[in-house]
């Protein structure tokens, strides 16, 4: 008896991740759970320099000023609440001291620049269609760092926007690493303080664009742009509110460990495997706390993580614990 619908899955056959791979993830908060995933088990990658963003064009404009060598001056900062913040990414970010803020984002972009030109696979996570348009400048923003709202205007991305957002950013990234796999999911996280029905319009708009955008390049010859169906994945596979958390909008990490099961099927080096367990082997090791440190079983138990953590390192020089 089948108490799930399965959505197929094809293994991808041309530059699977490995451990010799660089991985760059952007978008929203949920590439970074595929992110924590690719860290856990030592894969060489980098999470959202930026911070949050949750859509295209936000998304489209930091990749552009870090390939073109933009830098942030003054005029793309300001100062709110104690603090000096840029719409173009994160709060997180965010510093009291003007200059410090300044460096550090320069610092990122000249980090993400050479990221771009080195990385073998680039993950793409779309959270919304939803943007804030800051009126004084007619221009979207990443982040409204709290800014009164009634300098903001609301508006929904239409497919078109969108289209020409990704196809953007898969141009400038091309432009610069012809060889690497970009991968574009959308977030199943649901963003229900725009409505229910709003939600999901704007997740239909990121979806439509994204095959769009991976149709047009198809017919181009370019063939390493492609879609992973996590948000199919949680909302026909695991149709149930027991993998969501408890604002019942993001998905648990029992769901999280499911999506990046379904990942690893399609996108990590079987040859890998071997490797991932051994390091999960440490991590769950260091993490062990035992009731008698200096016993002699425990002495040997470290000997063994020892011994372990030796023979990952020794074959690959870049992991560290």
């Amino acid at each position: 008896m089948k108490l799930q619908t399965q959505i197929p899955l094809t293994k991808q056959s041309e530059n699977l991740i490995d451990y010799h791979s660089n991985v760059l993830l952007l978008g929203s908060c949920f590439v970074e759970n595929i992110g924590e995933k690719l860290s856990y088990f030592k894969f060489q990658n980098l999470q959202n320099p930026f911070g949050i963003i949750f859509n295209p064009v936000s998304l489209a404009k930091i990749v552009q000023r870090s390939l073109n060598q933009h830098y942030f001056t003054e005029n793309d900062i300001f100062f709110n609440n104690d603090l000096w913040h840029c719409f173009e990414v994160h709060s997180e970010l965010s510093n009291p001291n003007k200059e410090t803020f300044l460096n550090s984002l320069n610092e990122l972009l000249d980090s993400t620049n050479q990221q771009i030109n080195e990385s073998t696979h680039i993950i793409i996570t779309l959270g919304t269609s939803w943007v804030y348009r800051f009126v004084e400048t007619n221009t979207v923003v990443a982040n409204c760092h709290k800014v009164a709202q009634k300098q903001f205007v609301k508006e929904l991305l239409s497919v078109d926007d969108i289209t020409k957002s990704l196809e953007t950013i898969v141009g400038l990234i091309h432009a610069v690493n012809s060889k690497a796999s970009i991968i574009f999911t959308v977030s199943p996280v649901r963003h229900i303080k725009d409505g229910f029905v709003e939600n999901t319009q704007s997740k239909s708009h990121l979806i439509t664009a994204i095959h769009q955008v991976i149709k047009n390049q198809l017919l181009t010859g370019n063939y390493q742009l492609v879609y992973f169906p996590s948000y199919e994945i949680i909302m026909d596979e695991l149709r149930d509110y027991r993998f969501y958390a408890e604002d019942m909008l993001h998905p648990n990490q029992t769901a999280i460990n499911y999506i990046w099961e379904k990942f690893q099927q399609v996108w990590i080096l079987a040859e890998a495997f071997k490797t991932m367990d051994v390091i999960d082997t440490i991590q769950k090791g260091l993490l062990h706390k035992p009731f008698h440190q200096k016993s002699e079983a425990h002495q040997e138990f470290l000997k063994k993580l020892e011994s372990h953590k030796l023979e990952v390192q020794k074959k690959y020089t870049h992991i560290t614990f």
